[in-house]
């Protein structure tokens, strides 16, 4: 084996530990980038046998200097920071890890769900102000005579319904293949789903297809009142539009926590919103989903290291 770098692009974690202990009995060394601009990335790349990265843009020119590399891995679930097309033009196997935080993601949606149908978000904000009014709130209804559409129904998608059905709600989903993985899910046209609903929860990867779903045009198609949830992709919704949604009440409240751009203006009128909840992109965060994550990844580079076939190639 020629190389034995491998070259993090950017890391959420502020140590690479994990990564070295696991790497060091190969004698691979890694290339800690200091910033992700593309320009660090194609320098850095040239000699190294395996990419790996969580959210900095693996672009054309990145890929095609990588001259020596023999793997490319995402280190978490969606893929639209890479360029699979010239990847797989390259012979380049790209991986990702798209389980390891089923768990945290759905418990996320489900606390923003519960934040804006409870209030919870709404009423944390005042009590900090020093109000405390009951009457300011807005209006609150039964779960359980509600109806939950989710847009996607990989394994995220998969897990918020069997939770949520504990709730009472009423849970239905979209995908295109309409494909119920034998959960007995009720399966509906896109149309359908965003008419229904009384809560909309977007877990659908990012595609030419799929990017701004939630526009103008569809957000027209929603029952009034509505509570938004996005804890998969930011540039499914377009950000004009939601707030235009908001400001008319047809959209009762959002929480994101992914956006578009990302990281946001916290400064844009869309986040100073009081039916607005946002966090940081945490949805996929725990002490076990992160090292699980951290571990996966630097055993996929092992195995291409040893000439093996990694788990979870996606370009096959």
């Amino acid at each position: 084996m020629s190389s034995r770098k491998i070259l993090i692009t950017d890391h959420p974690w502020p140590e690479l530990e994990i990564e070295e202990n696991l790497l060091k009995s190969a004698g691979i060394e890694i290339v800690d980038a200091p910033n992700d601009a593309e320009a660090t990335l194609i320098g850095l790349a040239h000699d190294v046998f395996a990419i790996a990265t969580c959210w900095a843009e693996v672009t054309e020119p990145v890929i095609r200097a990588a001259k020596n590399c023999k793997l490319i891995c995402r280190m978490g679930i969606g893929l639209d920071n890479i360029n699979l097309k010239v990847a797989s033009e390259l012979g380049i196997p790209v991986t990702n890890v798209p389980d390891y935080c089923v768990e945290e993601v759905t418990d996320h949606t489900l606390g923003l769900m519960l934040a804006l149908t409870r209030n919870i978000g709404f009423f944390h904000q005042r009590t900090k102000q020093g109000e405390y009014n009951l009457k300011a709130g807005p209006a609150m209804h039964r779960l359980s005579e509600q109806r939950l559409g989710l847009i996607g129904f990989g394994h995220i998608g998969r897990e918020v319904f069997q939770r949520a059905r504990a709730f009472g709600l009423d849970v239905v989903a979209h995908t295109p293949s309409g494909n119920d993985y034998g959960t007995g899910c009720t399966m509906l046209p896109l149309d359908e789903i965003l008419s229904t609903s009384d809560i909309l929860s977007l877990h659908a990867p990012l595609s030419e297809a799929t990017h701004h779903l939630i526009n103008e045009d569809t957000l027209s198609q929603l029952k009034d009142g509505v509570i938004l949830i996005n804890t998969s992709r930011g540039s499914l919704i377009d950000p004009a539009a939601l707030l235009k949604g908001l400001k008319s009440g047809q959209i009762a409240g959002a929480g994101l926590d992914v956006f578009d751009p990302e990281p946001p203006d916290l400064q844009d009128e869309l986040y100073r919103q009081e039916n607005v909840i946002a966090t940081p992109h945490a949805a996929f965060v725990s002490e076990e989903s992160v090292d699980e994550l951290r571990m996966r990844v630097t055993k996929q580079i092992l195995a291409a290291f040893n000439g093996e076939t990694p788990p979870n190639i996606v370009n096959q």
